[in-house]
């Protein structure tokens, strides 16, 4: 049961007061951020010590550290003040062309470079006052996505990582391999025994990030010999270009990659299973209108994305 007695003391003030003091660590630095004074600062910071039984900040030589306590805070302050702007920002109505609401994504830069552009340029058609925070996102955060998208408006990335959570797919992708154009020991396709002795560029590569073509490529009994890692589908041409490596990336990036990098395209001795990439987002979401409006702008870019518009 939510102590309501409880809430009707706090003061809202004071979250943005311990957001800023855990975000800087420095009573300084968090009342420039906030605009007040130190003396009006230090006064918050008194409040939340005596609230929390905590120093929060303790002092170490010169510096600010935070508490065990405030480590622990740091999350969850963020995700309440976010949480409270979104109460505070809701409208009865809401006029897209007028809005200056800020929609948060969390994805790789695989997605922003397709559905993010193209989502964001037709949002800036229609309202041009919205705007858009592309985020990339990691393990940790996809492996707490159920709590991290409670303070962002979504995530773009394929099944196979995400349940029970609401979702809308976008687009399907396929994959394909890429080699040096200098490579000439490579025909137009690839043989396995090829892709067993080959250096591989591979991406992300451990137990909860991973691309499905890499793990099919494992699932076949090929051993990949793995030169360099890299957590970035647009970075992988450039660390193949000019050497003997190999690589698997979404076709939707192609036309990027050869631009960017002196690669090519050539077979695979297996047909890669495709990818349905899609929108997550939590339930609490679901009914504001505002992001109703978004999760179909997605929808629409996800289209032109299929069709190869966005190139």
């Amino acid at each position: 049961m939510t102590d309501y007695p409880l809430l009707s003391r706090l003061d809202l003030n004071l979250l943005v007061a311990l957001d800023a003091l855990l975000t800087e660590r420095s009573v300084t630095r968090a009342a420039e951020q906030l605009r007040l004074s130190q003396p009006a600062l230090s006064a918050s910071l008194s409040r939340l010590r005596i609230h929390f039984g905590d120093p929060i900040l303790a002092r170490r030589g010169n510096t600010y550290e935070l508490t065990p306590l405030a480590l622990r805070l740091a999350d969850h302050t963020t995700t309440a003040l976010e949480a409270a702007r979104r109460v505070f920002e809701s409208q009865a109505t809401w006029d897209p062309a007028e809005s200056v609401r800020e929609f948060s994504i969390f994805g790789s830069d695989y997605g922003f470079t397709t559905i993010g552009r193209v989502a964001s340029e037709l949002a800036a058609e229609r309202a041009p006052g919205v705007h858009f925070r592309f985020m990339l996102h990691n393990p940790t955060v996809v492996e707490d996505a159920a709590n991290r998208l409670r303070s962002v408006d979504g995530m773009v990335i394929p099944h196979g990582f995400l349940t029970e959570l609401p979702y809308v797919d976008l687009w399907q992708d396929d994959w394909v391999a890429i080699v040096a154009e200098s490579n000439e020991s490579v025909g137009d396709s690839l043989s396995r025994e090829e892709l067993s002795s080959l250096p591989w560029v591979m991406n992300y590569q451990s137990r909860s990030a991973f691309t499905s073509a890499e793990r099919q490529v494992q699932q076949l009994g090929i051993e990949p010999n793995v030169e360099v890692v890299v957590e970035s589908f647009l970075a992988i041409p450039h660390f193949i270009a000019g050497t003997r490596r190999v690589g698997i990336i979404h076709s939707a990036l192609v036309p990027i990659a050869m631009r960017a990098a002196g690669v090519r395209v050539v077979g695979l001795p297996f047909a890669p299973t495709p990818i349905t990439n899609a929108l997550w987002w939590h339930p609490v979401h679901s009914h504001d209108p505002e992001h109703s409006w978004m999760r179909s702008l997605f929808e629409e870019a996800g289209r032109v994305v299929a069709e190869g518009k966005h190139i």
